[in-house]
């Protein structure tokens, strides 16, 4: 096998998944739109949620949101700063780090994270199954 012929599968295979990611996204932005959110604004909810799980204080800080999300800081901001204001997540001052910013999930955030959940999931089966 030529390198340009190893090159071109590659090629093709990484157009595959950018492919399935974008129609995944597609999807859960659609299943989720008539709930006031996003694939990116209920990924934000899912890391809170397992976040909480994990941490006795059910808070993240901003920068390990970060870390786990495919957006630039910017865009993650402008998006918490959209879930703070529809009332799903609170935001406050690190206080070890005045530069760091906490994020938590509020109960009316909690609520419709488990509600939408379930339609999350489905459009993840249907969009990957057989992958």
């Amino acid at each position: 096998m030529s390198a340009e012929t190893a090159d071109s599968r590659l090629e093709e295979r990484w157009r595959e998944i950018l492919a399935v990611h974008a129609r995944t996204t597609c999807e859960i932005d659609r299943e989720l739109h008539p709930h006031g959110l996003g694939a990116s604004d209920f990924e934000v909810l899912d890391l809170l949620v397992e976040g909480a799980a994990t941490h006795p204080s059910e808070k993240c800080r901003v920068q390990d949101i970060a870390d786990r999300v495919h957006l630039s800081q910017s865009a993650l901001s402008r998006l918490i700063g959209r879930l703070e204001k529809e009332g799903l997540v609170t935001r406050s001052l690190c206080q070890e780090d005045r530069r760091g910013v906490w994020v938590a999930l509020t109960q009316k955030g909690r609520e419709l994270h488990t509600e939408v959940r379930p339609l999350q999931r489905a459009a993840l089966a249907r969009m990957l199954k057989g992958d």
